[in-house]
Parts: structure tokens; sequence; C-alpha cells
């Protein structure tokens, strides 16, 4: 992790698309999140992990209203697991 990154933890995913996958990662607090969409063939070749690295500029503040969702998901999701893990 570099000094200008920031690790985010999954907090959510949805699959509104059958070709789509929408991932969120959010910081621990909720405050900041980064929204990624991936094809379904690209996430069988590179699996999801429980977080990433965010460069800090592409984090977007989180809306007030998912901001304790997020920090609660983040937090369980950083006790339960090793930021490498596949979830």
């Amino acid at each position: 992790m570099s000094d200008d990154s920031v690790r985010c933890w999954l907090v959510d995913r949805q699959s509104r698309d059958e070709n789509l996958v929408t991932l969120v990662y959010a910081t621990p607090d909720g405050e900041r999140h980064v929204t990624k969409q991936l094809s379904f063939q690209l996430l069988t070749r590179k699996p999801t992990t429980a977080a990433i690295d965010v460069d800090a500029d592409r984090l977007e503040p989180t809306p007030d209203d998912e901001r304790d969702r997020y920090a609660t998901q983040a937090q369980s999701m950083a006790e339960k697991h090793d930021p490498d893990d596949e979830v």
C-alpha cells in the first residue's frame, strides 16, 4: 500500500444486469467508497478480495443514508477476513 492509498473493504455486491457485477468497497468509517463494475467473465479470472487498496483521489463521499451500513459492513469484513481473502 502506498502513502496515497487507503484500504477499503467490500461492503456491497450487486448484480442488476446479467453481464455486470457492481462491487462497492468502503473505508472502515464508511465515509468514503469506490464502486467497481466488472463483467462476470472477468470475475471468473480475477477473484474478488475482502479488501483493496485504493488511491485516495479515487474515493467518493458515501451518501448519508449508506454511511452506517458501509461502516458496519467494512468493520465486519476487516474482523473476519484478511485483505487478500477471496470472498
